[in-house]
Order: structure tokens, then sequence, then C-alpha cells
């Protein structure tokens, strides 16, 4: 490929680049090879939502920071992250490669506000304009930088990345070097190109034949594919459940039981999915797992993590038993997520199974995943918090995924949910009714919780 950055690309939205600033790059670690199973995941992914899924975000820039400090830091971080300095190849059967870069140049877009404007408004507008605009896998490097200029002085700074590049763990350490702005170490961890190596190694098969074994063993248990019912309209829709109780709850009953915050939602989701008008069978659960409790993944710039699959027969058990079941799933499913996805796709085509059946989860909280600050909350705290506000925000004809929950910490102690549905499979109300009944039975289990506590104190 040429050693150049791509030709810039007016954007639809009307926000144009002042100038570009060309930053050569070095690095280690060239190769082509077959793509890693994370990053072959999320390309299933992309093709199937017909989206190059970009991540990233922005910040303020400290006062005092130049366009060639910008420049600087772009170089380092190109140098430092291989995913950074990898696009795609294709093999003459269409299949994907990834090939890194050992040399280059990428381009740093700068952006004047104008003066009567407000620079943070500006760089949010920009940062939905390099979300929109189209991706090309071959060419353009996966990073799209730009810096914002108000009155001359750089402010502010958005960082948009192809999904190939990191998950959302990754996107967060790659984030924080960024904004610290410090001399940049040579990488951590295992990179993609070794990940590729590894995982079509006598190794590395093992363990993919071993994972099969277990989604083999779940997709058989599943119950056959239910006829899509035909709907007016986009038939994928997104919604957004934000709700202050279930974080509340969750902290009770996670104490409580002296068990993780996750197992609990993982819980209160499986329940709620098992009470589904025309579901039968055990709860099926999706979760993403980000594989770096994997030796040389803990903190790679990477796409690591993979869904698993686990069942749960949760239907009419008691809480303390649906809790433990999913536990003992959960731990299983995450055991197994990483697998090769073409393993996983050949699988579900000679079994016939459902391969968008169950509930896929995404537990992607900071802030209180690992725990809870403050006290327990009180019962009185829990009854007078209402029920959470749910609305949907987004219909499209392009795929999400099927039925799925991601779940974040949100402003002010709440959780937002956002919610996918293909609404041919799950309809609106019953994408709503899911999330609405998890938080009333969060809410219920930890109020029993208070109760009995009360109860084994007197």
């Amino acid at each position: 490929m040429p050693d150049a950055a791509a030709p810039f690309l007016e954007d639809r939205l009307g926000i144009r680049a002042t100038t570009r600033i060309p930053v050569r790059f070095t690095g280690d670690g060239a190769g082509i090879e077959e793509l890693s199973w994370g990053q072959r995941e999320i390309w299933l992914t992309m093709v199937r939502q017909r989206s190059w899924l970009p991540i990233g975000g922005w910040s303020r820039l400290a006062a005092g920071t130049t366009l060639a400090g910008v420049a600087d830091e772009l170089r380092r971080l190109m140098r430092r992250y291989q995913p950074m300095r990898t696009r795609l190849r294709f093999a003459h059967d269409g299949r994907p490669l990834q090939s890194v870069a050992d040399r280059g140049t990428i381009g740093l877009e700068v952006y004047d506000c104008p003066d009567g404007a407000d620079p943070e408004a500006f760089v949010v507008a920009l940062d939905a304009q390099d979300r929109a605009r189209p991706y090309d896998f071959v060419e353009e490097w996966p990073v799209r930088m730009g810096v914002v200029r108000h009155r001359g002085v750089p402010t502010h700074l958005s960082t948009v990345m192809c999904h190939l590049v990191t998950d959302g763990f990754g996107g967060r350490i790659f984030l924080r070097e960024v904004a610290d702005r410090h001399d940049v170490p040579e990488a951590d961890g295992l990179q993609p190109l070794e990940q590729a190596r590894w995982q079509g190694s006598p190794a590395g098969l093992r363990q993919s034949t071993a994972a099969l074994r277990h989604w083999a063993k779940v997709l058989r248990a599943l119950p056959p594919a239910a006829p899509l019912s035909p709907v007016d309209g986009p038939r994928f829709r997104r919604g957004e459940f934000r709700s202050a109780a279930l974080p509340l709850a969750t902290h009770v009953v996670a104490e409580r039981a002296d068990v993780d915050s996750s197992q609990v939602l993982m819980t209160v989701l499986a329940v709620a999915l098992s009470t589904m008008d025309g579901h039968t069978g055990p709860a099926v659960m999706r979760p993403m797992v980000s594989n770096r409790f994997r030796r040389g993944f803990e903190t790679v710039v990477a796409m690591v993590a993979q869904r698993g699959i686990c069942a749960a027969d949760v239907a009419g058990v008691p809480f303390a038993e649906a809790l433990r079941r999913v536990g003992v799933a959960a731990m299983t499913a995450y055991k197994y997520a990483y697998v090769d996805p073409d393993g996983i796709a050949a699988l579900a085509a000679r079994t016939g199974a459902d391969a968008d059946a169950g509930l896929w989860f995404n537990d992607r909280r900071v802030a209180t995943r690992q725990g809870f600050s403050g006290p327990l909350p009180t019962g009185d705290a829990l009854r007078a918090t209402p029920p959470g506000a749910f609305r949907w925000t987004v219909a499209q004809d392009d795929p999400f995924d099927p039925l799925s929950v991601d779940v974040d910490d949100a402003p002010g102690g709440a959780w937002l949910l956002t919610v996918f549905t293909d609404t041919c499979r799950a309809g609106t109300s019953a994408a709503e009714g899911l999330v609405r009944t998890a938080e009333a039975l969060a809410v219920r289990q930890a109020l029993t919780s208070l109760e009995q506590e009360k109860e084994e104190a007197r």
C-alpha cells in the first residue's frame, strides 16, 4: 500500500478540517496472518450489522497543548499499538486477513471551531461525524484523530477507532493514555498477530475443540427456531432503560448473597427471560466475555472479547437456587468463550440450531463493576425509588443483535440498560417488559433479603 494518508473525504455533516498534519510513524511486528478469534468475531458482527462499529470518544486537552505535541502523541500511539497499524487484506476466497504495517503516514485533522460556537458542542458533532463517515478497511488506518481549536488554541481531541482495533476495556486503556499524554512504553500483552499464530497451533486447536464441545451441548438442547413474525416498519429497534432502583437492589442482593453483581444481573434477566410469552426450556444467556483473565491479555489493546453461551433452568425455582444455577452456567460460558467463531458457525449449521437464540448480555459497567461504594441501601430507600424510565430511541432496517441488553453506569448512580431487539422475534412490548420484570424482581428480592436480615438479627 502507498505510504500516505487516505484521501480526505468531504463530510456530509458539514464540518471540514482546516488542515491535515501528516504524521509519519514506524513500529515493530509487521506481518500478515489470519484474523485472531476476537477480530474474527467482531468482523462477523460488522458484516451482519453492516457497520464498522466505531468506538472511541473525545476529551478536553490540557492547557498549553500544541498541535506538534498531539502529533507526537499520535506517532507514539501508532508505534506502540499494532492494531492501530492494522488494515485488512482479502484472500482469493474472500477471507479477511490482518495486515500489520511497520511504517506509514496517518493524518491528524485540525478543525477550527467558529469564534461564537461552543467548542465542546463542536467536538461532540465532530465525533458523531467521524462515526457516520464510511470506513475503508483496506486503505484507511483504523484510527481517526481530530484536534479542535478555538480562537487558535487546541481545546479538545476526538479519537474514533474501528472496533477491529480493540474491545471496550482496551479502548479505555488507549483513551487514558491519550488523555494523560505521557511517553508511551512498548506494547503490553499478546498482540493479534501472535494470537492468530497460537490459535492456529496444536494448543490453540485443542482449546477451540474443547470449547466447541460445550457449545454443541448447549446448541443441541435448544428448541428449534420459532417462525419469524412479520412486522410493519423498521424491523430492528434500540431502546434505553434508565434505572436507579436496579443498582440499589443489585447492591443488596450481591452483598447478602456474597456473589458478583454481574451474576445477580444475569440471574434477574434469566428469570425474566423465562417468563416471556412463548419461552420454553432453559434460559439461554450469551454473555460478552472479556477473555482478559487469560495470560497475555490483561492489558493488551486488542479485540479479545467474545460471546459465550450458557443455559440455566430457572423457571419456578427459588431465587437463591436460580442465582446458583446461573453462576455455575456463567462460569462455564466464561471458560469456553475463547473459541474459533468459524467453528461455532459451522456447528450451528450442522445441528440446525438457532444461532441467534437467547439473551445477549454485555456488562460494560466501570464504576460499579468491581463493587459498590457507600453503605448497603435500606428498605425505605428501595421503596422510595421509582421504577426506571424506558424510551425507544432508534428504529432501523440494518440488523442489531437479536435480543440484547448492554449495561452501563449512568450519572447519579443509575444504570443505563440499552436494549436491542429484532421485532420479528421479540416485539417492543416484550423487550421492554424483559428489563422492567428484571428490575422488579431485583427490588423484590432485595427487600426480601433485608427482611430476612432483620429476622436473623432478632
